[in-house]
């Protein structure tokens, strides 16, 4: 006979119902390993990420932290992007000045935001969440798929995102923003 134990809780999670969600919501959220994301009032769950997608994380943070100018921050998730009351964003990686950077959050568009493909978020990566930072107006906005290896890179034209690189394995992906910089897909792999 199987054993089912339960973890004692505070109570039953509970979010509004008939309305979409806003920032101050998640707080009701648990700290279980999610990650919790909210684009437009609608709650994105997202499962912990892979091995493979927290090593190419890493090496793409220190990738960008090595050449990073002093005026700017490279972060990792999980950090707030509070880009309107009901749209929180997670990106994997970011580039933001630090002047932008509050105690709590970043509460404008980063200079880059880049997220890595996993087969739970690739759908939403590629699309809603690109749409949603060209709209907030982030400069930069790249995906990296860990399995391919690859890396498309997004830049902001009149309020419009123009793909300017796409590039695979050993390539090399060079670019002036957020700043100068150049690597290959590969590198970001161990």
């Amino acid at each position: 006979m199987e054993t089912v134990t339960t973890l004692p809780r505070s109570g039953p999670l509970v979010l509004p119902r008939g309305r979409a969600l806003i920032r101050d919501d998640l707080k009701a959220l648990p700290d279980d390993g999610h990650r919790y994301e909210l684009i437009d009032g609608t709650l994105i769950v997202s499962p912990a990420p892979r091995p493979r997608h927290q090593t190419v994380v890493l090496e793409f943070a220190v990738v960008l932290r090595d050449s990073c100018p002093d005026h700017m921050r490279v972060f990792v998730a999980p950090l707030d992007v509070a880009l309107a009351s009901d749209t929180l964003l997670q990106p994997d990686v970011l580039v933001s000045r630090r002047t932008d950077v509050t105690d709590d959050n970043l509460p404008v568009a980063p200079l880059l935001a880049v997220e890595v493909l996993s087969p739970s978020t690739r759908r939403i990566d590629l699309t809603v969440k690109r749409s949603r930072y060209e709209e907030a107006g982030c400069a930069s906005y790249w995906v990296v798929d860990p399995d391919e290896p690859s890396i498309i890179a997004w830049e902001l034209h009149d309020g419009v995102y123009v793909e300017v690189a796409h590039v695979t394995g050993e390539e090399r992906f060079t670019t002036e923003h957020p700043y100068p910089i150049t690597f290959s897909p590969s590198d970001l792999l161990d």
